[in-house]
């Protein structure tokens, strides 16, 4: 089936033939009735688009088996000298019954809503981004100075901000967006809650909290991309599907060229992969030493990429073997998991009583843990001290093609 959104074109493959099968209305009554036409052995090849995972549920208890294929890999349909409809459909079905056809993961119920919130907070967050932006650019095109405050958009900096000498037009504009920035954070609050409320009992979640640098909003998108981790059989291939790996060109004998990042994963797990490097960069610890080691040599941004690398791998060991962080500040996990549970809605503890996260809010405390951590990053520093960098392989064989005598 190639999907569109209002139809969708049907190629069936028998027998070694194709035959046109007409188009289906995508709605779900147009759909439902489709399925009553489709036999309990039969199974389904449709592309990952928009609307995939809803023509998957509706089609899935009708046949033995519904494959989403990955677009990306498919380049059968992309470079096609003649493109259409049923000639795309019916690629899905060669390949699909040659055996060559690169499916899609589907995830569970729970997984699948997990995503949507955590795509649809990082919807929100970009547009209070742009908001914000827009906010400043209109200071700087009527040169108005710096705000002398910490957070313009804090009680005391829109006060400050209504001060300003503006045109009536562009002082409209900056309340309207202050109005658009007070709702998109009540929503934002909303979407903080369903998250928390989805994962707060989750073991992959608070497992990935014992990481220095990844927060509960990090964890919980880790775990919406990664899934079920027992699909990737090494961490090669986590790193791979965030799009962490280095692009490789090698042809013939010749040296393997190493380039930038593929980007070619999931672009919302890649960028939390990098916030939670940045933050584990400014911590004492392992990743710490990690990350200015490669800094000396290749700069502070490439340092970043590095490090979320190497979290990725990181994240893969943990949830394989189901172990904590080796590393991990006890002090800093219990407020942490303490924080996902107030966002997910559990009441306050107050009282003389005091709660596991009381030990980050000693100072003595915090300093020996981190101190612990300190000791990590020197034997780190220790063991990476001796390493000589590794020479390219020597191409063994003819550089050049034997002449025909």
């Amino acid at each position: 089936m190639d999907l569109h959104r209002t139809f969708a074109e049907v190629v069936v493959w028998e027998d070694g033939r194709l035959r046109h099968a007409g188009r289906v209305d995508m709605t779900r009554s147009g759909l439902e009735g489709f399925a009553r036409t489709l036999q309990a052995s039969d199974e389904v090849v449709i592309e990952a688009t928009g609307n995939a995972m809803a023509v998957s549920h509706l089609l899935r208890p009708h046949v033995a088996r519904v494959v989403i294929a990955n677009p990306l890999q498919v380049k059968a349909i992309a470079h096609a000298h003649v493109k259409a409809d049923k000639i795309d459909a019916g690629v899905l079905a060669n390949l699909y019954a040659a055996g060559y056809l690169p499916e899609v993961w589907t995830p569970d119920a729970a997984t699948e809503r997990l995503r949507r919130l955590v795509a649809r907070r990082n919807q929100v967050v970009r547009h209070r981004t742009r908001l914000k932006n827009e906010t400043h650019a209109i200071l700087h095109a009527h040169l108005v100075p710096p705000c002398p405050h910490a957070d313009l958009f804090s009680r005391v900096g829109r006060a400050w901000l209504e001060r300003q000498a503006l045109p009536d037009d562009e002082h409209a504009a900056v309340r309207r967006h202050l109005r658009e920035l007070d709702t998109l954070g009540e929503d934002l609050a909303v979407l903080d809650r369903a998250i928390g409320e989805a994962t707060v009992g989750s073991p992959v979640v608070r497992r990935l909290l014992t990481v220095t640098g990844i927060n509960v909003t990090v964890a919980a998108g880790l775990a919406a991309a990664i899934g079920d981790v027992r699909r990737f059989s090494s961490p090669q291939k986590l790193v791979s599907y965030f799009g962490l790996n280095p692009r490789v060109r090698q042809s013939g004998l010749g040296l393997a060229q190493h380039g930038r990042i593929s980007k070619a994963g999931r672009s919302q797990a890649r960028a939390m992969l990098v916030e939670a490097a940045w933050a584990a960069a400014k911590a004492p610890g392992p990743l710490h030493a990690f990350f200015v080691r490669v800094r000396a040599r290749r700069g502070h941004q490439i340092a970043a990429v590095a490090t979320a690398r190497k979290l990725a791998v990181l994240c893969w060991h943990l949830l394989t073997k189901e172990a904590d962080y080796l590393w991990a500040r006890p002090a800093l996990v219990a407020t942490k998991v303490r924080g996902l549970e107030l966002q997910a809605g559990q009441p306050q503890k107050k009282g003389n009583q005091r709660g596991p996260a009381y030990a980050y809010n000693v100072k003595a405390l915090r300093e020996q843990e981190m101190e612990i951590a300190r000791r990590a990053e020197t034997a780190y520093e220790r063991v990476v001290a001796h390493w000589t960098p590794r020479p390219p392989k020597a191409v063994h064989g003819r550089l050049k093609p034997a002449r025909l005598e």
